[in-house]
């Protein structure tokens, strides 16, 4: 029944003008960074000065403040180090022979980021180190409206490559230098977030960052920012036909500017190659991979595949801010960050443009619409995976009839596992790994596709493209892209962001009895799920003719379009929730019926599809 109807999953797209935020009272924090940074290449350890230029915009007047310290995590005994030892599914990259990788970091191997001095507008501060968060009462109070400046010292060990930041990793790679630097942590209308760093997710405050990276002359340098001084370092960043001032002593200064930005990453080794390819249109992408025949020619031709990518995301999400994009091979998988990614990159070519595609759509799901990651991580994941199946179908010519189909399947597994937790669980509250992974994914990407069912693809695009025009450096919340969508459809939504988001209510709608009814045909369908939908019916009759059927959702005050236009539609009656069944009548005789479907998209979550299909000789049920 499947192969009925061939849809079009994603219609022309229109192009929607950005109005203002929803929110007339909205605020957020301002940062300002300038670092200076040496790197010891021989000892991992580095040392740096950060003055930081703190606005409040919020209505409170704050007596302290926090920053993040993650390299605190990777020693023995913290809390990521515990909560590695006692989850039932731990990280392959982080568990090995049976145990934590980071319980048996000796001491020059382990991470550590320490404060040793700090002053606010040049008066001493009374600071304490708690794990991964550094705790800051203030000398005197930031008034609402103010402004302060932070002057700190700091020292850091890079620790060897476990998760997202490190050295050597197992490519090779010197440093991924990813959550490296004292990073001030956000404060919004829900007030502090500065949660401890268990392996999870992100959330971080706007500003600008002026970095200077004190290194080994050898090595090549990449990351988030542009480089102000490419005469002076080469490598491949000078203008073609230029002439580099070449150092005298051992060390190259690096400087960068990373206008608003939220983090700032920078990865370096010494056999880097470095490419550049101009997007028309858009940023100049660089390349830093390792000087590995195994490696080059997938790298050569990953280049074109990532510039279609950056004019893919730039038409149907909005156009890419920045004038620079960076691939850096690194990390210990994929790794999104401003400006940039780092990516393992002894892959296949497949896999390594999927994960090229997958981090630069995080550009604009996290690092332009930067929403908490840490209570709403499958805004930015699920949104993320949703544009990537619709970008790899189209740059890899894959044709596939339904792109989310890998994400349908892992979230029915989920929910028949007993083992699903509402999509509002903190990331670092998850059970165990595999639920977190395919609510954040999965069923986080079919909030989007499943929400294109309901008030049509078309819809669907616009109020992505709106979301981002609105939201865009800001960081929005599930509200938003639900009041978005409203907006564009002019359809009632909170009972979707309600039961998907907040519940773990399933969909299960089901054919219950097709009978004669004189010369028409008698259709009894039932909700046996507790999540409501709308429903697409089709029926299909001997002659080859096709018609649908739609049974508007009540709660939703509206209807789509018909998504099928080649088609007759009958629009039925409204479905109340509160009823567990529904009738309707064909115009036709029950003889002339070859078949009959709900939901011919595949596109509604249904969680048990054996009885979303009937055919002639199908015994009714008890």
């Amino acid at each position: 029944m499947k192969k009925f109807l061939s849809t079009t999953l994603i219609a022309l797209l229109t192009t929607v003008t950005g109005l203002q935020a929803q929110n007339n009272s909205y605020w957020q924090q301002h940062v300002d960074y300038t670092m200076n940074v040496d790197m010891n290449v021989e000892n991992y350890q580095y040392s740096g000065t950060q003055k930081l230029v703190y606005t409040n915009n919020s209505p409170d007047e704050l007596n302290r403040v926090y920053y993040h310290l993650y390299f605190n995590a990777f020693q023995p005994g913290s809390e990521m180090d515990m909560r590695l030892q006692n989850i039932a599914d731990p990280d392959g990259r982080m568990f090995k022979d049976g145990k934590s990788r980071i319980a048996d970091l000796s001491p020059s191997e382990m991470g550590y980021l320490h404060t040793t001095s700090l002053t606010q507008d040049g008066q001493k501060v009374s600071f304490s180190e708690e794990g991964t968060i550094l705790v800051v009462d203030l000398a005197k109070p930031i008034p609402s409206g103010g402004k302060t400046t932070f002057e700190m010292e700091f020292n850091g060990q890079v620790p060897v490559q476990i998760r997202r930041s490190g050295r050597n990793n197992a490519e090779g790679v010197a440093l991924s230098m990813s959550q490296w630097y004292p990073k001030l942590a956000e404060y919004d209308f829900e007030g502090w977030h500065a949660h401890p760093y268990i392996a999870r997710e992100f959330h971080g405050v706007w500003g600008d960052f002026d970095v200077k990276l004190t290194i080994d002359k050898d090595y090549v340098v990449g990351g988030s920012g542009y480089l102000q001084n490419p005469q002076e370092i080469g490598h491949g960043y000078e203008a073609p036909g230029s002439k580099v001032k070449k150092s005298k002593g051992k060390t190259l200064t690096w400087h960068f500017k990373a206008p608003m930005v939220h983090d700032f990453m920078w990865a370096a080794d010494p056999d880097y190659i470095h490419d550049t390819l101009q997007v028309e249109d858009g940023p100049i992408l660089h390349f830093l991979y390792k000087n590995d025949a195994d490696i080059i020619e997938n790298w050569k031709k990953l280049q074109p595949k990532t510039a279609e990518t950056m004019k893919f995301f730039s038409k149907n999400i909005g156009k890419y801010p920045y004038k620079q994009y960076s691939v850096i091979q690194g990390g210990d998988g994929g790794m999104e960050y401003a400006m940039s990614t780092l990516i393992t990159g002894k892959r296949k070519f497949g896999s390594l443009v999927g994960v090229t595609v997958h981090e630069m759509a995080h550009s604009w799901f996290q690092h332009i619409l930067a929403t908490n990651e840490a209570k709403h991580e499958w805004m930015d994941e699920g949104f993320t995976s949703f544009i990537s199946s619709l970008c790899m179908n189209e740059i890899m010519d894959s044709k596939k009839e339904n792109p989310f189909e890998g994400s349908y399947k892992g979230y029915y597994y989920l929910a028949n596992s007993g083992k699903e937790q509402p999509q509002t669980t903190h990331a670092d509250r998850y059970d165990s790994n595999t639920p977190y992974g395919i609510s954040a994914y999965s069923k986080g990407s079919i909030f989007l596709s499943q929400l294109g069912y309901v008030i049509g693809q078309d819809k669907l695009m616009q109020t992505i493209r709106k979301y981002y025009e609105d939201f865009k450096f800001k960081h929005p919340v599930p509200n938003d892209i639900k009041r978005t969508a409203e907006k564009v459809s002019g359809m009632e939504l909170d009972w979707y962001l309600t039961d998907w988001t907040q519940t773990t209510n399933t969909i299960d709608y089901g054919i219950n009895e097709v009978s004669a009814d004189g010369q028409k045909t008698k259709v009894s369908l039932e909700r046996i799920g507790l999540m409501p939908m709308p429903i697409d019916l089709v029926v299909v009759y001997n002659d080859g003719s096709q018609e649908t059927f739609y049974a508007p959702l009540r709660m939703m005050r509206g209807e789509k379009e018909n998504p099928y236009p080649q088609l007759k539609r009958t629009v039925l009656d409204d479905w109340p929730w509160a009823m567990p069944t529904y009738e309707f009548l064909v115009d036709r005789p029950i003889e002339d019926i070859k078949g009959i479907m709900i939901d011919p998209s595949q596109l509604m979550a249904d969680v048990n599809a054996t009885n979303n299909t009937w055919e002639p000789g199908q015994m009714p049920k008890d």
